[in-house]
């Protein structure tokens, strides 16, 4: 996306709210992978089975789909720092509680809550970054970009270098981290002038955009497509077999692969061809990534590549998907982006667990098999749908109506 962004002035020269929000959405967005080197750890620790340790995933994503729902209603309404605060807190306590627990079932309930945390300050730190930066728009999404990238690289490593310490090294870190964030936005994000108050959102506008065909279509094709995405990041820790630190270091060049594609390469790729073009050739290759992770799930070294792979095909879907949702309807495009992330959500909600199982009653390959499967029907539910699809072949967005499809579409 930064390919297309034409940002004037330094992204590194501005104030330090804008620093303070960059910050804690690098930590923000290292949620998405922080516990993934520490599930094989915890099933130990704790007696728990691979389902109930997925389950970890499953709780967090859950709520912070349906809480996407109302984002854009409480923030309309109490203003982005406010929401910004209160999402940071919420993360602080339910992490440090985590931490705390005895149990897996514990921890899975304060997933849970660390998923509406997540939800209220990611939806929210967008907004900000571009109301108080200098440089223009296209610097400040170049940075959040930049924030996001590094979140979901480093979130993976971090926990695997805490949790080759404990497996409860990393909701303390997390809880820390995200506590520095959060003074940092209160002493810094002062007088920011990006934090006028929209026009208030009704609580069911998400709910409705459904109804529009263009995005039914894309959320359905995102919602089997997210099985794909999270079959690779949350089971793969189990047939792998490493210890924390090698997990961490494995999804750390997942993540990194992950960015670099969103960042550089979908953009370069949807200014020369179509989008749902790009769509029709990336999400096969997908399903041909995932096939082949399943073949060589008896060899550690080369699921590895095709772990890392993965990461570089997802990265081109995520933006490319996003940025059709922006462009397929005239509705408010925080409306368009929640009701999106809602369903898309509900798949990598679902595909931890339901792998889990599928190891344990068929094979250890038969999860690979079956996401490839998912991500074939998100493929068809393209084509199919095609003629509601029109619309998103059209000229490309501008930086900051990308960058908002980013913000909500991209980052839980």
């Amino acid at each position: 996306m930064s390919a297309g962004h034409g940002a004037s002035g330094s992204i590194l020269k501005q104030p330090k709210a804008v620093w303070a929000v960059a910050f804690a959405s690098v930590i923000a967005f290292m949620g998405i992978g922080l516990v993934d080197p520490i599930l094989p750890a915890i099933a130990e620790s704790l007696q728990a089975t691979p389902t109930e340790t997925e389950m970890l995933f499953t709780s967090y994503l859950l709520v912070t789909g349906v809480a996407m729902l109302g984002t854009s209603y409480i923030s309309s309404r109490i203003g982005a720092k406010k929401t910004l605060l209160i999402g940071l807190g919420i993360i602080v306590v339910f992490a440090a509680a985590a931490g705390l627990s005895q149990n897996v079932e514990t921890i899975i309930g304060f997933r849970a809550g660390w998923g509406l945390g997540n939800a209220l300050f990611i939806s929210t730190a967008l907004a900000t970054i571009v109301g108080a930066a200098s440089g223009g728009s296209g610097a400040a999404i170049i940075l959040y970009e930049a924030a996001l990238g590094l979140g979901i690289a480093i979130g993976p490593l971090l926990g695997g270098l805490l949790g080759n310490l404990s497996w409860r090294g990393p909701f303390f870190g997390t809880a820390v981290l995200m506590a520095v964030g959060f003074i940092a936005i209160v002493v810094l994000l002062k007088g920011v002038p990006g934090d006028p108050r929209p026009e208030p959102t009704r609580l069911s506008a998400p709910i409705r955009a459904l109804g529009q065909p263009a995005l039914a279509v894309l959320a359905a094709a995102a919602l089997f497509y997210n099985i794909g995405f999270f079959v690779l990041l949350a089971y793969s820790p189990f047939p792998l077999g490493f210890d924390a630190l090698g997990l961490g270091f494995t999804f750390f060049g997942w993540g990194v692969a992950l960015a670099i594609t969103s960042v550089f390469v979908a953009p370069i790729l949807t200014a020369r061809m179509p989008r749902t073009l790009v769509l029709r050739i990336a999400l096969p290759l997908l399903a041909v990534v995932l096939v082949a992770a399943g073949i060589s799930i008896e060899s550690p070294e080369w699921l590895v590549v095709w772990i890392i792979v993965g990461g570089l095909v997802l990265g081109v879907l995520n933006t490319v998907l996003t940025e059709c949702v922006m462009e397929a309807t005239d509705l408010q495009r925080s409306v368009a982006s929640s009701a999106y992330s809602a369903v898309r959500f509900l798949g990598g909600a679902m595909a931890p667990p339901a792998a889990a199982e599928l190891a344990r009653l068929i094979s250890p390959q038969a999860p690979y098999y079956a996401a490839a499967g998912s991500v074939i029907v998100a493929t068809l539910i393209v084509v199919i749908g095609h003629r509601a699809l029109k619309r998103v072949d059209g000229e490309a967005e501008p930086a900051l109506v990308e960058a908002e499809a980013i913000a909500v579409g991209d980052a839980a």
